[in-house]
């Protein structure tokens, strides 16, 4: 069946791709029917069950899931110093209590966690040294320029 597709109008073409597209949606359809037939038949035949043929993968814990994971917990990371009772794993979203213990002046998250804040070493202190000089230097010279 060859049709000259451009001496079609634009709803011909529109109609002619409904109809194409109804036609492929019942061939593969059938398609799939035959070869469902054919799987059960050669099963049959052989006496096995698609289990014995493609074992299930659900029972396995994949490389990538984490299906393992669901309903384990994690250990709390920091707490509330106000309120002991309120923990954060550190995963996810920041609760309120820690995001506004962190705007307090001398509290950070080390001092929040819950085995105490690790010990600083003068190589860390430096370099937070370091940063706060070079911001310092930074707004006295936008001070400078505004002036």
């Amino acid at each position: 069946m060859a049709v000259n597709l451009k001496t079609l109008s634009a709803t011909e073409l529109q109609t002619l791709i409904q109809d194409a597209s109804a036609y492929l949606e019942g061939a593969r359809k059938n398609l799939v029917k035959d070869i469902k037939a054919k799987i059960d038949a050669l099963l049959q035949e052989s006496g096995l069950t698609l289990d014995d043929v493609y074992q299930r993968r659900a029972a396995k814990h994949t490389k990538g899931s984490k299906s393992h994971l669901k309903g384990s917990t994690v250990a709390p990371k920091y707490r509330n110093p106000e309120d002991p009772a309120q923990t954060w794993t550190g995963r996810g979203r920041q609760p309120a209590w820690f995001a506004a213990a962190l705007k307090k002046r001398g509290v950070t998250e080390e001092s929040l966690l819950i085995g105490g804040g690790k010990a600083t070493t003068k190589k860390a202190t430096k370099k937070t040294t370091k940063k706060i000089a070079k911001k310092a230097v930074k707004k006295a010279a936008r001070r400078k320029a505004k002036a």
